[in-house]
């Protein structure tokens, strides 16, 4: 399910005020990032990343990576900050309704 522009600007207001959960440092993304990443989307829907300096991979590169292998879907690339969402199997989060 792809988000349409409506529910990215509301998962945008929701995420401004959270702290960023997971960062990316040099390493770059490996297994380890990534199981961090999906548990935190199990836990929370809706992830703030950041990513560091250190990090040599593009910001969107990172961004693609997380959500491709943790199935969920970018709702934002600002500056070095991403934010996932992926719902849970019990959704906590009512996303305004798409298009049909």
């Amino acid at each position: 399910m792809e988000l349409t522009g409506k529910q990215k600007r509301f998962l945008r207001g929701l995420g401004h005020g959270l702290k960023p959960v997971v960062t990316v440092g040099k390493n770059e993304v490996n297994a380890a990032l990534v199981q961090q990443t999906d548990e935190a989307l199990s836990t929370h829907e809706l992830v703030k990343i950041k990513i560091l300096e250190s990090c040599l991979l593009d910001r969107h590169e990172v961004a693609d990576e997380l959500a491709a292998t943790c199935g969920a879907q970018v709702a934002q690339v600002l500056g070095r900050t991403v934010l996932l969402y992926r719902p849970a199997t019990e959704p906590k989060l009512e996303l305004p309704k798409g298009r049909k």
